[in-house]
């Protein structure tokens, strides 16, 4: 299974719209996950063109993202779980989203806010933060992320673009 990863969009305009090479990147996925900071229901209609799309909003995500989407989402894809949050915080984003997920036995936690692209395994579980393909703040380079699972195992892809 491949898995479409994305977070921190972070779109606040209708018009416009996600970046080609997110569409290349994504290519023959089969779902997609956002992680939060959609900021308007319009990326997750162009994402859902791609592939079905599970979204969690962000910290910048207005009142009727927050109702419809949740902050957090268990998802059991393949066999394996995912937790799938926007995170909080500075610093070590990942320590605040496992936080989130410590007592669901995850194999995976896929997390944003932090915009840093994050693709580690630590004591048996997946910690995979896809950066930004619209909003890259500190990093070289715009990304967005490829989960793939493959003989029950899981393992993480950050796709790296200009």
């Amino acid at each position: 299974m491949k898995i479409g990863v994305i977070s921190d969009t972070h779109i606040n305009k209708a018009g416009k719209t996600l970046p080609n090479k997110v569409y290349d990147a994504f290519e023959g996925v089969d779902i997609i996950l956002h992680a939060g900071d959609i900021l308007i229901e319009e990326v997750i209609i162009e994402l859902e063109a791609i592939a079905p799309t599970i979204v969690v909003a962000g910290n910048n995500d207005g009142f009727d993202l927050f109702s419809k989407y949740g902050k957090r989402r268990l998802i059991e894809l393949e066999g394996k779980k995912i937790g799938l949050t926007h995170g909080f915080g500075r610093g070590r984003t990942y320590i605040n989203a496992y936080s989130e997920f410590m007592d669901d036995n995850v194999d995976c936690i896929v997390y944003g806010h932090s915009h840093t692209p994050h693709n580690e395994l630590i004591e048996g579980i997946l910690y995979f933060n896809p950066g930004s393909p619209t909003n890259r703040r500190f990093q070289p380079r715009y990304s967005v992320g490829i989960l793939h699972i493959t003989n029950n195992e899981i393992k993480g892809e950050i796709v790296y673009f200009d």
